[in-house]
């Protein structure tokens, strides 16, 4: 009884102007209660929310592209110059569904398990850290013998040109990744690509002598950042002041400008991962993960199709990685290891293999569950330590509390837990990919 009323009511919902109103109550609501609440995570959580409603209600394409338009383009900008932090976890959600669908071609499409894909946003970034930086002028010298007061290399404007020759130098690495490992399948393949992976690292790590390259350890910085128009905090301030209640300072118009070239650049990813996926190049990536030796009788190019899901997947990486450089002004070894690889890999797995949605509904969770979720919990545990509060029941302290108690240093326990329910209750995803159906239509005029 109780399921056919739900049944009823989620019809109902999918119906008439429900689903619209829906839509915009809960932007609404999530909007009012960020704007009342600048501080709070929950209120934040509802408004990013708002974004899951636009795509699983049932609505006219064009009312999702205007609705996503305003909350991308001018609730969420507004909201967030108002707290930074906000905008640093879209920026952060932005980058990693990049990399998960960039890892989802490689794993989800292709069946290719790909242990050492961070690889490939390491050359990215360091590309640009390299260039951009005043690393080039430094090369003779030893680490910490550098001298002061030298320019960059590049100016900020060639952060632009950086963001296509990223996509062809990361290509080109993910096909002279493939080309050694294209005879190996399952476990051999992850250990190989695994290999691949730490040898970026530990080159980054130790390309400090006898030339000077990486800087080693220490990193890059400063990086060049592009050019900012004179003209854009003003015309901010003007059309935003009396809506964000302080005047906006360059350095948040930087963070605006890297969350819309990240907006700019996953909508991109999304559109070429669609294309892809309903083409004859996706079908062959199908039909390699489904059944290799079926795939090479029907006369797939196995090669060639492998190399092309290697060098897709490394361009959205390396696209990424040169953004990530620059927002950073600084990069390091220590920010491309093992432990990203396989946190790109949870999200695709929870988000459901070879789901474009759900790739990016699991990058999303998996980033909101780290920046907030786990760091609030923790935070909030710091203060109550602080205070002279006690736990009525048990008469316990909370400044005696342990700080190995903290939810954020059982970051990898909780993601293990997460996973292992996964693959119990939902093995294929939070959004598992939909198999499209299609159906062969003979020519009439083929026997005339």
């Amino acid at each position: 009884m109780s399921e056919s009323i739900a049944k009823r009511f989620q019809d109902k919902l999918d119906h008439g102007v429900w689903p619209y109103l829906s839509v915009l109550v809960h932007i609404g609501l999530g909007t009012a209660l960020v704007y009342i609440y600048p501080r709070s995570n929950l209120a934040f959580l509802v408004l990013i929310s708002s974004l899951f409603s636009l795509y699983a209600f049932k609505t006219d394409r064009r009312f999702q592209l205007v609705a996503g338009a305003l909350l991308a383009l001018l609730i969420i900008p507004v909201i967030g110059v108002r707290n930074i932090f906000y905008l640093e976890v879209i920026f952060q959600i932005s980058v990693f569904a990049a990399l998960a669908l960039g890892l989802n071609i490689v794993v989800g499409f292709a069946g290719l398990l790909d242990l050492g894909y961070v690889a490939f946003y390491a050359v990215g970034a360091y590309l640009w850290a390299f260039f951009g930086s005043q690393q080039y002028y430094v090369l003779p010298f030893a680490p910490g013998s550098q001298p002061s007061g030298l320019p960059f290399l590049l100016p900020g404007d060639a952060f632009y040109l950086f963001l296509f020759i990223a996509i062809i130098v990361a290509a080109l690495t993910g096909i002279l990744l493939g080309l050694p490992v294209l005879r190996l399948r399952g476990d051999y393949l992850a250990i190989v690509t695994l290999g691949f992976g730490e040898v970026i690292r530990v080159l980054a790590n130790n390309l400090d002598k006898p030339l000077n390259i990486t800087n080693g350890p220490q990193g890059i910085t400063p990086i060049q950042r592009p050019t900012m128009p004179e003209w854009a905090v003003d015309s901010f301030n003007g059309l935003f002041g009396p809506l964000i209640g302080h005047p906006v300072s360059p350095a948040d118009m930087y963070n605006l400008l890297f969350y819309l070239l990240a907006l700019l650049v996953i909508m991109v990813i999304i559109r070429v991962t669609r294309r892809l996926d309903d083409s004859k190049i996706g079908r062959a990536w199908t039909a390699i993960r489904e059944d290799e030796t079926a795939a090479i009788a029907m006369g797939i190019p196995l090669v060639r199709m492998k190399l092309a899901a290697f060098a897709v997947g490394a361009s959205f990486a390396g696209v990424m990685g040169v953004l990530l450089a620059a927002s950073r002004t600084f990069i390091s070894p220590e920010s491309f290891s093992f432990m990203q690889s396989i946190g790109v890999l949870s999200m695709v797995i929870l988000g459901g293999t070879g789901s474009i949605p759900g790739v990016i509904l699991g990058a999303a969770v998996v980033t909101i569950l780290n920046l907030q979720v786990l760091q609030g919990f923790s935070l909030y545990l710091s203060e109550l330590r602080q205070s002279e509060a006690i736990i009525p029941l048990i008469n316990f302290a909370w400044k005696d509390l342990s700080t190995q108690l903290d939810p954020a240093k059982y970051q990898r326990l909780l993601f293990g837990l997460i996973l292992i329910l996964m693959m119990i209750f939902r093995p294929k995803g939070l959004i598992p990919a939909q198999r499209r159906r299609r159906r062969l239509v003979a020519d009439p005029t083929a026997n005339k």
